[in-house]
């Protein structure tokens, strides 16, 4: 007689709590993959054109990479639930009032309640991970948690656009700020409202006023994701640039929902893959697969190819982000984890902007194969910041 090992996964949703933070988390977090599309669109509505549209998501955009150290920072000294609340109540609000501003009679006003929107944002990512330990069993589970964690965070980017656009249709432009407002809302209720959330307390240890960043190994990790962002960021203006050369604009979100998936298939069959003894090494390894990825796309002509490499390019990421969660976890100072993990966000999402401005220029100025050229250099870059050790030795 045979036994049947279970599969992480199906562990892992099957412990307690798991799966109401899991997916309160996600729906608390659709509002930063709605925020630029409900902006865009709402702007468009009142005559203004694209530059105003993209300055107030760009402001919004900066005060979530800027204000997600500082939240976590009093996070770790204190508690979850009050600030994940009160950061939701205050960018709710923010959401609801930007939809009665006229953003073009009055720019100032929209862009300062944007960048309250961003600032208060609430921080469950990194209180998600924070909570990974105290909810699974094992250093397996914890893993596999990581890796799910990946996996999924790709339905708010593909979900979010598509609540904006159902909003959109009821109830007019505006519909689409006061949704973020509703939804991020609800999903921080949810989240903050269970036990583990309620119960989590910061470490009484001694504080230093640099928090995380006086590690130099957690330094040279976020200078790696910085590097992984803009390789991310290039290669979505990339394929966006060469559907439109294709006469095929419109097959750019399909182009990039098929990397989405990609990332999602990878980051769940990643959960059956055993703990790395050096999650270092497997972090290098993952960008350089990553590079390899990309080089194709300079040569790729045709949407068949495009598509399939699109999805290929998703698979390395969920691994990539799953050694950072856990190198993160290992080297972080103590007392200082969900700031740590606040500045691994801030990081990779300074990095995807500046691949998106470097890849729009390029594009412009040379052509697109230069555009997947950067994405394919970057993902190079980050590999080689993680190649000298990053993991004390004690670790090992």
């Amino acid at each position: 007689m045979t036994t049947r090992t279970a599969s992480p996964v199906g562990e892992i949703l099957r412990s307690r709590h798991v799966l109401r933070l899991l997916s309160s988390c996600l729906v608390g977090r659709l509002p930063t993959g709605m925020a630029a599309l409900a902006i865009i669109l709402w702007v468009r509505s009142h005559g203004g054109d694209y530059r105003l549209a993209g300055l107030l998501a760009a402001l919004y955009a900066v005060s979530v990479a800027v204000c997600g150290p500082i939240m976590g920072r009093l996070i770790d000294r204190t508690r979850q639930a009050p600030f994940l609340v009160g950061g939701a109540v205050v960018a709710g609000a923010a959401f609801v009032a930007l939809s009665m501003v006229d953003p073009v009679t009055a720019p100032a006003t929209a862009g300062f309640v944007a960048v309250v929107a961003g600032a208060a944002t609430p921080q469950l990512e990194p209180c998600l991970r924070v909570l990974w330990e105290d909810v699974t069993s094992g250093e397996r589970q914890v893993r596999a948690a990581y890796a799910l964690d990946a996996a999924t965070q790709e339905l708010i980017f593909v979900c979010g656009p598509v609540v904006v656009l159902a909003a959109v249709g009821l109830a007019g432009t505006s519909a689409g700020l006061i949704a973020a407002a509703v939804v991020g809302l609800a999903g921080t209720l949810w989240f903050a409202s269970a036990a583990p959330a309620r119960a989590w307390r910061g470490s009484p240890v001694a504080r230093h006023w640099a928090g995380p960043l006086r590690s130099g190994n957690l330094v040279r990790l976020f200078v790696a994701l910085v590097c992984m962002g803009c390789a991310v960021g290039a290669f979505t203006v990339g394929v966006t640039a060469r559907a439109d050369g294709l006469g095929t604009p419109g097959a750019a979100g399909w182009l990039l929902a098929l990397n989405a998936v990609g990332a999602l298939a990878s980051g769940l069959a990643y959960t059956n893959v055993g703990v790395a003894r050096r999650d270092d090494r497997r972090l290098a390894l993952a960008m350089v697969v990553m590079a390899l990825a990309y080089l194709p796309l300079l040569f790729a002509d045709g949407l068949v190819p495009l598509a399939v490499l699109a999805f290929v390019c998703g698979a390395p990421l969920p691994v990539a982000l799953t050694s950072s969660f856990a190198l993160v976890a290992r080297i972080a100072p103590p007392g200082t984890l969900t700031e740590s993990h606040a500045w691994m966000i801030t990081s990779f999402g300074v990095g995807y902007a500046a691949g998106t401005g470097l890849a729009g220029t390029v594009v412009d100025a040379i052509d697109t194969p230069t555009a997947f050229l950067l994405a394919t250099v970057a993902a190079a870059v980050s590999a080689l910041w993680t190649v000298p050790r990053l993991l004390p030795r004690r670790a090992d």
